[in-house]
């Protein structure tokens, strides 16, 4: 009885590793289109008096994954400055910031693709999130990149009129 139960359990692994790491890259290409036409200096503008700009939500995105994935899970050791994610006034090219984004993607992809059945259900435990397992984390943390991604494509819509010269709605 307990090699048919765990026979469909390492099936739903690897569903859950393939679906989770295939969001990943689809976040990583929505990302690269959103980003693709921006200038340096429009990653970095925030077409409104509140929010973040696209450059400081991929540094908060960058962030997140690295330390909630990258070091609770894969051990990376990755320090995480969190309220620098939002303030970090470097203005760093765009290839620099798609290239630091683009490496946490690739860990949480490798970091994904490497959970067995055992390793989804293992005990997650961070300061900032409730006690979970580690499905329940990666899940939350890909549904907050994709939430961001939300708030990227708004920006870029805004950016976009602003550079046409119509007038931005808030």
């Amino acid at each position: 009885m307990t090699d048919r139960i765990a026979e469909p359990m390492v099936d739903l692994a690897s569903i859950a590793s393939e679906t989770f790491a295939c969001y990943c890259e689809e976040i990583r290409e929505q990302v690269h289109e959103l980003v693709a036409p921006l200038s340096d200096e429009q990653l970095w503008h925030n077409p409104y008096s509140y929010g973040n700009s696209i450059g400081h939500l991929l540094l908060h995105l960058t962030g997140n994954l690295s330390h909630y994935i990258g070091a609770r899970i894969a051990g990376t050791g990755y320090i995480r400055n969190r309220p620098l994610e939002f303030t970090d006034g470097s203005r760093r090219p765009k290839e620099d910031v798609l290239a630091a984004f683009d490496g946490a993607i690739e860990l949480v992809i490798a970091t994904i693709r490497k959970q067995s059945a055992q390793d989804w259900a293992a005990p997650y435990s961070d300061p900032t999130t409730p006690d979970c397992n580690r499905f329940s984390v990666i899940q939350r943390m890909t549904a907050h990149a994709y939430h961001h991604v939300g708030q990227m494509i708004y920006i870029a819509k805004q950016l976009a009129k602003q550079q046409f010269g119509t007038r931005a709605a808030d």
